[in-house]
């Protein structure tokens, strides 16, 4: 496979290259630039963390987002620009102002991580994707083991933004783009594509498919990259609701996600660390089908629905019906998941959505909770009540939600639906929590949102984190 990127403004071109060869091992291997760190090799610590540069959607400016090199492979840099650490340095060896920043307040201390929170906060300096969230949240998805945190947001605090002049660098872009290697650009190529491999693995934003390969090993029988389609890329807004394409990125979805309902957006911000919400995609989110994926609960309790597309045409589902079984999904042969359809709630419908971890930040969750209530003079006269974390496939609670259709919004309404939790799920013991916890937290979740729907404080900060 041939890969041609851009790398300080100069243009690498590679011939040959392993389809499933991460950028981090380039960059480390064959490009010695070591000052991009492998701490995880899961997308988890930050130590890795490059940006990669793409024309916006109009063509007219270069768009810059923080991302993990040790899970993007090598083919989904083609035709985009690269920056490491070794890229922030002047000719004269002058710091930037976020390394000086860091200098200043002592917020190096073993030196390991330090590469990638600079990094990343060089994003947030030059306005890259998801620099206007505050300071903890760019560097969620960055971990330092000697807890050297409070200097190193001290120093992002007081870091002055950066104006970068990218019109050279994206002329040579655009110019770069014209000679492309052949890959899907449309979605009726991507169909013709599947017609011929129906098994090939469909690659986005990689950030579950890239530990297939970093720690099971596992070989990828031929990857189709798709993150580079602009119609799967789209987000189309309007008064019943909100399509999103699959390959839409969850950070590119957050604001979106946030009109929609708060509650949404303050999952979408918890959903893992920047670096992985500037890469994960909605579709792969999905098609991925793992039972304790954010996004999943949330879509079916709000009403979603899934287009399904292949060579011979379209068809739409429940999203809840594309899930049948442990990483088992309603997908037939050369068929993908084209676009997410989320109804806007109406104005008689209580939401609530909450996600349980060990840890707040850029964790994974050991339940999460969804929950859409249509509340018309003191009666619910509709539930929609999904769950993950608490089966084989993201699910429906249906005896939770016989209970609360048709009775009056009480709080003795709410404690019958938590106990029919009981009969909808038998969740599995794991480190992140036992049945027995799931089963209380759940129907906690439950009593959640009749608390917050009557004003009281439920946590200080509203979506609680499990103790350690």
């Amino acid at each position: 496979m041939d890969v041609r990127f851009l790398l300080d403004g100069e243009t690498v071109a590679l011939t040959g290259v392993d389809p499933t060869a991460t950028l981090l091992d380039h960059l480390r291997y064959t490009a010695r630039r070591t000052g991009t760190k492998q701490g995880c090799a899961e997308g988890d610590c930050g130590a890795c963390t490059v940006l990669v540069g793409e024309p916006d959607a109009a063509g007219t400016a270069l768009s810059w987002r923080a991302v993990n090199a040790c899970i993007q492979f090598l083919p989904m840099l083609d035709g985009k620009a690269l920056l490491t650490v070794e890229s922030l340095a002047d000719a004269d060896g002058a710091l930037t102002p976020i390394q000086t920043c860091m200098a200043e307040n002592g917020s190096a201390q073993c030196g390991f991580c330090t590469p990638g929170f600079v990094m990343s906060l060089y994003a947030r300096c030059i306005g890259a994707a998801g620099s206007a969230l505050p300071v903890a949240d760019v560097l969620s998805g960055n971990l330092c083991r000697c807890t050297g945190y409070g200097p190193i947001l001290a120093a992002g605090e007081a870091a002055e933004p950066v104006i970068r002049d990218d019109a050279a660098l994206l002329v040579q872009l655009h110019a770069l783009g014209d000679a492309r290697a052949d890959a899907p650009r449309t979605p009726e190529d991507l169909a013709d594509l599947l017609a011929e491999h129906p098994d090939a693995c469909l690659v986005a934003g990689a950030t579950d498919v890239g530990l297939w390969v970093t720690k099971q090993l596992r070989e990828i029988k031929t990857p189709i990259f798709i993150g580079d389609i602009p119609a799967l890329r789209q987000i189309e807004e309007g008064a019943s609701g909100i399509r999103l394409g699959a390959a839409v990125r969850y950070a590119e979805a957050h604001a979106a996600f946030a009109r929609l309902h708060p509650d949404l957006g303050e999952l979408t911000r918890r959903f893992a660390g920047l670096q992985v919400r500037n890469a994960a995609t909605i579709g792969g989110n999905i098609a991925n089908g793992s039972p304790i994926g954010d996004g999943p609960p949330a879509f079916i309790a709000l009403g979603a629905e899934l287009t399904l597309r292949s060579k011979a045409g379209r068809r739409t589902i429940a999203l809840e019906d594309y899930f049948i079984a442990y990483r088992e999904q309603d997908l037939r042969p050369g068929e993908f998941v084209e676009s997410l359809w989320l109804p806007r709630p109406g104005p008689d419908d209580l939401i609530h959505i909450s996600k349980l971890t060990r840890r707040f930040d850029s964790d994974i969750s050991a339940v999460c909770g969804a929950f859409k209530l249509t509340i018309r003079e003191g009666r619910i006269t509709a539930a929609r009540v999904a769950f993950g974390g608490m089966a084989a496939t993201p699910k429906r609670a249906a005896a939770c939600e016989a209970a609360l259709t048709g009775a009056d919004f009480t709080l003795a309404t709410i404690e019958r639906a938590a106990d029919g939790l009981r009969s909808d799920f038998t969740p599995l013991d794991d480190v992140r929590g036992s049945s027995a916890y799931r089963l209380e937290a759940a129907g906690n979740l439950l009593r959640r949102l009749w608390h917050k729907a009557h004003g009281e404080t439920v946590s200080v900060l509203d979506l609680e984190t499990i103790d350690g």
